[in-house]
């Protein structure tokens, strides 16, 4: 891979496991948990442009957001796509520590954040005594690596018009993507320019609006019956 070029093959890699994150109801952690860890959690407040960990490293604990936002991304030389968001209540590393494999992506912060960090040694005595929040634990793992999985197994085949609007309907928070195209364009292995012509022809018909680094979403309804009507043709 050259200094000022992407690989889009790890870019679509990064996009997908930045989709196994413990978002809102299947982050694993609830606020009770958070009391009776407390003796292993660490607080953090970290600046902005902090980076919380590294891409190609081995994951060293669990990040759990409490204030702020966090920016997932992958960068090479003076580059970098972002490939994911997390925001207050997320949870992220705990996969990559259960499955031991390195970090997809950088998490830096994009203004001042508080965390709740939980070293390795730590997650691991969790697992080990804690077998209620272990179960729970475990399931919500199993449960988003599946939903991923069911994601791209559902897009196979499909037109690439319904392909785009299903990925911009499960990508959107709060009525916008914030992801940008060529992001988007790897996560479903096809072309930008490709990629490109269909959002055009769905902000012609109104369905969305294309800004600077991310889609805003004006008709949630109009993109499900454009796919259902694709679809079932």
């Amino acid at each position: 891979m050259g200094e000022q070029s992407f690989d889009d093959h790890r870019v679509r890699h990064a996009a997908w496991v930045a989709r196994w994150v413990g978002h809102g109801a299947t982050a694993p952690l609830h606020l009770d948990d958070l009391t009776a860890l407390a003796e292993g959690l660490e607080s953090q407040a970290l600046p902005a442009g902090s980076v919380m960990f590294s891409a190609d490293q081995p994951p060293n604990g669990v990040w759990i957001v409490r204030q702020g936002q966090v920016e997932l991304s992958v960068e090479s030389g003076t580059q970098r796509a972002v490939v994911g968001m997390l925001g207050p209540g997320d949870v992220d590393g705990d996969i990559a520590l259960v499955l031991g494999v390195p970090l997809a992506y950088t998490a830096r912060t994009l203004a001042e954040a508080q965390c709740l960090f939980l070293p390795q040694r730590n997650f691991d005595t969790v697992l080990t005594t804690h077998p209620e929040i272990a179960r729970r634990w475990i399931s919500t793992v199993v449960q988003r690596v599946t939903t991923v999985q069911t994601r791209l197994t559902d897009m196979l085949g499909r037109p690439l018009p319904v392909q785009v609007a299903q990925l911009l309907l499960d990508e959107a928070v709060d009525g916008s993507v914030q992801l940008d195209q060529r992001t988007l364009a790897a996560m479903l292995g096809v072309r930008s320019p490709s990629f490109h012509k269909v959002i055009e022809e769905f902000e012609r018909h109104r369905l969305i609006t294309i800004g600077p680094g991310s889609i805003g979403i004006d008709d949630g309804d109009g993109l499900r019956q454009l796919t259902a009507k694709l679809h079932s043709h």
